[in-house]
């Protein structure tokens, strides 16, 4: 083998493991409206943050998008988990402090899955996709949700014009969260073995707090904070996600 093919070879082992495509999830959690506030900032945090990095950003659904660029993966990788924020709400008048959540996926798309899907295993619907997008959009049912059955695992696809294509990039999202179920209940076999590690990238994991009255951002899985939240939210998170990827990426 010569240099080149042996590069080849190195770079494509590195693609499998670290994706140039991922599926950003976000959702709202405890905290009624507060939370679909907040999982909405934290959308736009991210799309923002891909911006800057020169990604190729696109909505597939209501705060899901697809993001392809390069180390998207690697960087993004340790946002998935629990977000909590902390603040005086607007509509507050006694001047509590409310808590809410939301939950972050960070789902890697794959070029070779381990994972089959079997036609029975799964239920599709479809639908008009609303919104705007123009009369076709509207008035065909061009939006596609597939139900894995033995998961109960759901995804939705709206943004492309055609029932075909939704249903193309609805079977890709659903590939892709049934591999990193798979990695996750592979990785808890170990989970004795790795003590080292940090953060088990369960999206059941409280990760991070954004505490607006002391202007402050932690990562309860390295004890570490930052402060300006006004531009964290803008997408300004590169110190945020090269800290993680320097203290986590070593157990991982």
């Amino acid at each position: 083998m010569d240099w080149q093919e042996w590069k080849k070879n190195k770079e494509n082992v590195e693609t499998e493991e670290f994706p140039n495509e991922i599926i950003l999830e976000v959702r709202a959690g405890a905290g009624g409206e507060e939370a679909i506030i907040f999982a909405k900032e934290l959308a736009n945090m991210y799309v923002s943050y891909a911006q800057k990095q020169g990604w190729k950003v696109m909505e597939i659904d209501k705060l899901t998008y697809e993001i392809h660029g390069k180390d998207v993966y690697e960087k993004l990788r340790f946002e998935t988990g629990v977000h909590r924020i902390q603040r005086v709400p607007a509509t507050e008048k006694v001047g509590r402090v409310h808590t809410s959540t939301a939950s972050v996926a960070i789902l890697p798309i794959r070029k070779k899955t381990t994972v089959e899907i079997k036609p029975l295993d799964i239920e599709i619907e479809t639908s008009r996709s609303g919104g705007a997008g123009g009369q076709n959009v509207n008035k065909v049912e061009t939006a596609v949700r597939i139900i894995h059955k033995p998961t109960g695992i759901d995804v939705r696809s709206t943004a492309e014009r055609s029932q075909l294509k939704n249903r193309e990039k609805a079977m890709e999202i659903l590939s892709a969260k049934l591999e990193t179920l798979k990695e996750a209940e592979e990785a808890k076999k170990y989970a004795g073995e790795r003590k080292a590690q940090i953060g088990t990238a369960d999206r059941s994991e409280k990760i991070r707090t954004y505490n607006i009255l002391q202007d402050r951002v932690t990562d309860h899985r390295i004890k570490k904070s930052w402060h300006n939240i006004e531009k964290v939210f803008k997408g300004e998170i590169e110190d945020i996600v090269n800290t993680l990827k320097e203290h986590c990426g070593k157990n991982n």
